[in-house]
């Protein structure tokens, strides 16, 4: 596939989770009380071809383990590299029933070198109180950057249920994703609108509690109020996929001004004040090919083999960020570590969603 088209399908993705995202009330709040929960759990896998660990901790685990079904063997007698421990997490999810399956991450807390295609063995997975919400067992797939990580898809059996319900609740409290006194009247001003009443009161600059009308039932409700439309600039969102190593975000997230270096390249980010006439010239010789097939559009955006400067008359995008990189040919794990690093320095204002 030639890099126009790669480019093509990009912003084409960039338009559509610009329209998906930022738009309902839903994307940029949360109900309180409906909200996951995290499980952990202390696990053994088992038939690894030799690469699995040796330390005291996996030798008294299996030992445990034997015990518990009447056999008796000491540690020292143990000598297999085929068992590792490690640690299972999953999420769990709202109003997750017994017997729903969800997804399990597994990590060697010991020196095993992969536990790719092994079993893990029954593993309990308790939540903060102490209960156990799931069973988790089944054949490992690793992950491709770390082999002494990995996965199960529906890993976990739900067994106990989280006790909460919603049948006699008359309101709900949404509490927004990040503190906004514009966002948290915005919605109140849409939900009394919509509903043609005063139901919605802010109560602060990231809390509103909205009453349900009584002629609705409280899942519809909710419902109907979180896809509430509200502007688009509201929400913004990165997600980046980090197995897969796919990035999708939004076309009109703006970075802040900074200097990105690392090892084998340098990004400079910045926005003049240039009127039209130097804008203009700054972007006359710009629509042509540099290579690759690549056109660079109206934007003045320089290139050379080991530096970029992103510099717009409106604020550089990530949008300019992700195409530059890809002309620079800049392996996409370095661009997810950059998108991470710009986060961590506040020069994106959004949300970054990561799935591994």
């Amino acid at each position: 596939m030639k890099l126009k088209n790669f480019f093509k399908i990009i912003l084409s993705l960039f338009f559509i989770v610009n329209t998906l995202f930022a738009q309902t009330i839903k994307d940029v709040s949360n109900v309180v009380g409906i909200r996951e929960n995290q499980l952990l759990g202390y696990g053994l896998v088992v038939g690894l071809p030799g690469t699995g660990d040796k330390s005291k901790f996996t030798m008294q685990s299996l030992q445990n383990l034997l015990r518990n079904s009447y056999v008796k063997i000491p540690t020292s007698s143990i000598n297999s590299k085929n068992i590792a421990t490690v640690m299972v997490t999953a999420t769990l999810p709202p109003f997750a029933r017994q017997g729903d399956k969800i997804k399990i991450n597994v990590s060697s807390i010991g020196d095993a070198k992969s536990i790719n295609s092994g079993e893990l063995l029954l593993t309990q997975l308790k939540a903060v109180d102490g209960k156990v919400y799931g069973l988790a067992q089944g054949n490992i797939v690793a992950n491709g950057n770390s082999p002494t990580t990995g996965y199960i898809y529906d890993g976990a059996t739900i067994e106990n249920e989280i006790d909460f319900s919603l049948k006699n609740e008359n309101s709900i409290t949404l509490s927004l994703l990040q503190n906004d006194a514009k966002t948290a009247s915005t919605i109140e001003k849409k939900v009394n609108q919509i509903f043609g009443n005063k139901i919605a009161f802010a109560i602060d600059t990231r809390t509103i509690t909205i009453n349900k009308p009584k002629d609705i039932s409280i899942v519809s409700f909710i419902a109907k109020v979180q896809d509430i439309e509200l502007e688009s600039d509201i929400q913004k969102k990165i997600i980046i996929d980090v197995a897969r190593e796919i990035i999708v975000a939004g076309s009109d997230i703006k970075i802040k001004p900074i200097t990105v270096t690392q090892k084998d390249f340098t990004i400079k980010i910045k926005q003049t004040p240039l009127n039209q006439t130097d804008f203009k010239d700054a972007t006359k010789n710009l629509g042509v090919d540099i290579g690759d097939d690549v056109t660079i559009g109206n934007k003045p955006v320089e290139i050379n083999l080991n530096n970029a400067l992103v510099n717009s008359l409106a604020e550089p995008t990530v949008s300019d960020l992700m195409r530059s990189m890809k002309i620079m040919k800049i392996d996409i794990s370095q661009i997810i570590k950059t998108i991470e690093m710009l986060k961590d320095l506040n020069a994106i204002d959004a949300k970054l969603e990561l799935i591994k």
